[in-house]
C-alpha cells in the first residue's frame, strides 16, 4: 500500500466548505467537500464515496489541489483540435480578402468561403472546411455576409427611381361614397 499524497497546509476543512458555498460551480463544491472530508481526518474511500468517484480520481484531486488551489478543482475547457492555419496564413488571407478577387485570375467577383476555401488550397495544399474557414474568418473580425455587388458608374440616386411605392393599407372606396351620397 502507498503513501497517499499529503494535501497543502495553507488551507482547513472548514475554509474548503465555505468555498463549496460560495461557487456556482457543482462538480467544484463537490470535489471541494471530499477534500474537507480528507481534512477532517476521513480515508481516501471515504473522500472517494463522499464525491462519487474512485480512489485514482480524488489522487488526482488532490494533486490539482495542491498545485493551484480551489481553481485546480475547476472543470477546464478542452483544448480541441489545433488550428490548421498559421498567423502568417491568416495574414495572406486577410491580403487577399481585403484586395478582393481578380475575375480573370480567380473566375469569382466576390468571395465566398468555398473559393476562399479553394484558394487557401492552391496556395498552401492545406484543406479546410467552410465551417472551420467560418471561425477562422470571425475571429479575424469579417462575417459571412457580403454587400451587393454595385456597377462602378451607377448613379447615386438611380436606385430610387425605380423602386415601388406601396399604397396606403386602406382608403375610402370610391364606390361606395358616391352610393351613399346618391340615396
Amino acid at each position: 500500500m502507498s503513501i497517499p499524497v499529503s494535501l497543502r497546509g495553507d488551507f482547513t476543512a472548514s475554509q474548503l466548505r465555505a468555498l463549496a458555498r460560495k461557487t456556482k460551480d457543482g462538480p467544484q463544491a463537490r470535489r471541494l467537500l471530499a477534500l474537507a472530508a480528507i481534512y477532517d481526518g476521513a480515508t481516501r474511500t471515504e473522500a472517494a464515496r463522499i464525491g462519487g468517484v474512485t480512489l485514482q480520481i480524488i489522487r488526482d484531486w488532490v494533486m490539482r489541489f495542491n498545485a493551484r488551489g480551489a481553481a485546480g478543482l475547476l472543470d477546464g475547457k478542452s483544448p480541441g483540435q489545433p488550428s490548421r492555419l498559421n498567423d502568417v496564413q491568416r495574414q495572406a488571407i486577410v491580403r487577399m480578402i481585403e484586395s478582393g478577387p481578380i475575375p480573370a485570375i480567380h473566375g469569382v467577383v466576390r468571395w465566398r468561403l468555398i473559393d476562399l476555401s479553394q484558394w487557401i488550397y492552391e496556395e498552401f495544399r492545406i484543406t479546410v472546411a467552410k465551417q472551420t474557414l467560418s471561425r477562422e474568418l470571425r475571429v479575424m473580425g469579417y462575417r459571412k455576409l457580403s454587400a451587393r455587388p454595385r456597377h462602378h458608374a451607377q448613379a447615386e440616386g438611380a436606385i430610387e427611381d425605380f423602386k415601388k411605392s406601396s399604397q396606403r393599407a386602406w382608403m375610402k372606396s370610391r364606390a361606395k361614397t358616391q352610393s351613399m351620397s346618391a340615396r
